[in-house]
C-alpha cells in the first residue's frame, strides 16, 4: 500500500474552537488539487441524518475552497468512490459506520482506492476504521457489523480521543489505559492513543505525528509509553 495518503485525525472539534478549525491548514494542504471531496456521513453523531451531517462538513470544506457531496447522495456509491480524488469520513458511532460500509459493500472499494492514491481523511470513528479492527473504539455497539475487522489501511489500532487518567477524579470506572490493557489480553496489535488536537499523517510507508501533543503507544506485554511529533513512528508500519 505504498500509494496511501492518509490524514488520521483524533477529533473534529477541540474545546473552545469551531468545527475542524484547529487543523484547517493541514486539511487544505492535504486535499490540495482535489476537485471534490466526498463526505462519508454514515457514523451519524447524535443520530443526525446524513443530509444534516453532510451540511456541517460541506460548510467547512466549502469555506476552505473544496466542493463536497455526501456519499449517500450518489445513486452508485462504488462508482463515486472509483473516481474520487479525496474522501473525508466523519466521526460518530464506529459500529454504525462500519455496519453501513459493509452493507453497501464499500470496504474493499475504499481499500483499493487508497492503495491507488485516493486521499483519505478521517476523524474519530472515521479514524478508528483505518486500523486493523474497531475493537479499541470508545463507542457503544448500537449496530452489529458482520465483522469488527476494519479497513486495515494501517497495521495497528487507534484509540481516538485518548484520555489520560485523572488522579483527582472520584469516578471509579475503568480508564482508557485499563480498557486497552484488557484488549491486549486477547489481541497483540499495537494501539495508538491519539489525543484530541493531534493527528497522524501517512504517506506511503512513512508516518508522522502532528499537532501539539504526544501520543500514547500500547504494545502487548509492555509498559505504555509516550512518543512526540519529533519521534520516529515508522516502526508502526512495519
Amino acid at each position: 500500500m505504498n500509494e496511501r495518503n492518509l490524514l488520521i485525525v483524533s477529533t473534529s472539534t477541540v474545546h473552545g474552537k469551531p468545527y475542524l478549525s484547529y487543523c484547517e491548514e493541514t486539511i487544505q494542504s492535504f486535499f490540495e488539487g482535489a476537485n471534490e471531496v466526498i463526505f462519508i456521513p454514515f457514523a451519524r453523531p447524535g443520530g443526525i441524518s446524513h443530509d444534516e451531517y453532510t451540511a456541517i462538513a460541506a460548510k467547512k470544506f466549502n469555506a476552505l475552497g473544496f466542493k463536497m457531496r455526501g456519499l449517500h447522495e450518489f445513486e452508485d456509491p462504488k462508482s463515486a468512490l472509483a473516481v474520487a480524488s479525496g474522501v473525508f469520513t466523519g466521526g460518530g458511532n464506529t459500529f454504525v459506520l462500519l455496519d453501513q460500509l459493509q452493507k453497501l459493500g464499500l470496504i474493499e472499494t475504499i481499500k483499493t482506492r487508497v492503495s491507488e492514491g485516493m486521499k483519505y481523511m478521517g476523524t474519530s470513528a472515521g479514524s478508528n476504521i483505518t486500523g486493523l479492527t474497531i475493537n479499541t473504539t470508545n463507542d457503544m455497539p448500537i449496530a452489529h457489523p458482520a465483522t469488527l475487522d476494519a479497513l486495515g489501511l494501517v497495521p495497528f489500532n487507534l484509540n481516538p480521543h485518548y484520555l489520560d487518567p485523572d488522579p483527582t477524579s472520584k469516578h471509579m470506572g475503568e480508564t482508557r489505559e485499563t480498557r486497552i490493557k484488557e484488549f491486549h489480553t486477547y489481541n497483540d496489535q499495537i494501539v495508538v492513543g491519539l489525543r484530541e488536537g493531534s493527528w497522524l499523517r501517512v504517506e506511503g510507508d512513512y508516518i508522522r505525528l502532528e499537532g501539539p501533543l504526544s501520543a500514547r503507544i500500547f504494545e502487548q506485554g509492555k509498559t505504555p509509553y509516550e512518543l512526540t511529533p519529533e519521534d520516529d513512528f515508522n516502526f508502526l508500519l512495519k
